[in-house]
């Protein structure tokens, strides 16, 4: 079952490589007394996520951080190298944090798990957008199909806070 509004954001671990390697990204202390903005994607490179959902976040940072979130974060069913290589080529670095999800812990326990499998993709994260304040889930704007992005892009986010 998906998250909604009200609900604790569950607990588990992700990873992000960053400058000083491999760190572990635990949801209870990243979610913490904080503003976040987490997007979850079908996968880093692939065209609708590279062409609009992760660039909408990155331009609208300012104007994100300016109405009181704390850190933007983009979760992708793909390894810590992918989304690191995937975060420089976008230009991320400093506005939004990527954070993989290699497993799929937290997509499933979110309930944004999707199969892909028709596109060669596997298991997969659905095309949605939270708005979470110190771990209680605030917004939840989930897409009806993972190539559309009507609903969880950054200036949707925007205009509902």
């Amino acid at each position: 079952m998906a998250i909604k509004v009200g609900d604790t954001i569950p607990s588990v671990t992700m990873k992000q490589l960053t400058d000083e390697g491999m760190q572990d990204v635990v949801t209870d202390e990243f979610f913490k007394g904080r503003t976040v903005a987490v997007f979850g994607v079908p996968g880093a490179f692939t065209p609708t996520c590279s062409a609009k959902h992760l660039p909408g976040f990155i331009e609208n940072h300012g104007k994100l951080t300016g109405k009181g979130v704390d850190e933007i974060a983009c979760v992708s069913v793909n390894d810590a190298f992918v989304m690191q290589a995937w975060g420089k080529d976008q230009g991320a670095g400093g506005k939004v944090a990527m954070l993989a999800d290699g497993n799929g812990d937290f997509t499933r326990a979110v309930g944004m798990e999707i199969d892909a499998s028709g596109f060669g993709m596997g298991k997969r994260s659905a095309r949605y957008s939270l708005l979470v304040e110190d771990g209680v889930v605030k917004q939840v704007n989930v897409e009806e199909a993972p190539g559309q992005m009507k609903v969880s892009s950054a200036e949707s986010m925007l205009d509902r806070l």
